[in-house]
């Protein structure tokens, strides 16, 4: 079955395993999130849940949003995120989906926004430095990346200087280690994308 949650990055910290084995974890609050709406194959299409996570100032939400919420008869939410899950015939407008959703043992697909690194010249953003002898001037430079007269331009996708990070990413196949269902906690083997604070969206994997 297909299962699904908004959460926000904690941080990493490790816990003790079977014979004393360290297991480096990252800690997802996740949820509780709210159900807002409710798509199904009759008025939309197709079957879906559109859930809220995360409060916000009611300043902060425009007039179209507003009458959303209260539509739904729920709270401001600062997040909105739309899954297609298998069975929906469970959940209604109003639910919660809180962290114990998943279960130890679980494996996930965790998806986040990476760390934003700024500005990357040639030599970090995956270009090749000159030649360093012989009276080169060009040691850390692009320097000259088309090709003789056919086809005598520079290929598509090619990796140039620019924005490095801040890109979506998705880490496949992750283990859920421990669930504090109380807290609303995920504790993930391993790294997940983003910095602390940031949203992720944890999804069951795909390729499991």
């Amino acid at each position: 079955m297909k299962k699904a949650i908004l959460g926000t990055k904690i941080g990493m910290t490790q816990i003790f395993g079977e014979g004393g084995k360290v297991i480096p974890v990252t800690v997802i609050m996740a949820g509780p999130c709210t159900v807002v709406q409710k798509k199904t194959v009759e008025t939309d299409g197709y079957d879906a849940v559109q859930v809220g996570y995360g409060e916000i100032k009611d300043k902060k939400v425009n007039k179209p949003l507003k009458g959303h919420f209260a539509k739904a008869n729920t709270a401001n939410k600062k997040y909105l995120r739309e899954f297609r899950l298998e069975d929906i015939s469970a959940l209604n407008v109003g639910d919660e989906i809180k962290a114990d959703t998943f279960a130890e043992g679980d494996k996930i697909d965790v998806s986040g926004t990476s760390k934003g690194k700024g500005f990357a010249g040639p030599m970090k953003h995956g270009l090749h430095r000159g030649p360093m002898t012989h009276g080169s001037k060009s040691k850390r430079v692009s320097g000259s990346m088309g090709m003789c007269s056919y086809p005598g331009r520079v290929f598509k996708g090619k990796v140039l200087p620019g924005h490095m990070g801040n890109k979506k990413v998705t880490i496949q196949n992750l283990e859920v280690v421990k669930v504090i269902s109380d807290e609303n906690l995920i504790l993930v083997k391993g790294a997940v994308p983003g910095i602390k604070g940031s949203l992720v969206t944890v999804r069951n994997a795909v390729k499991a």
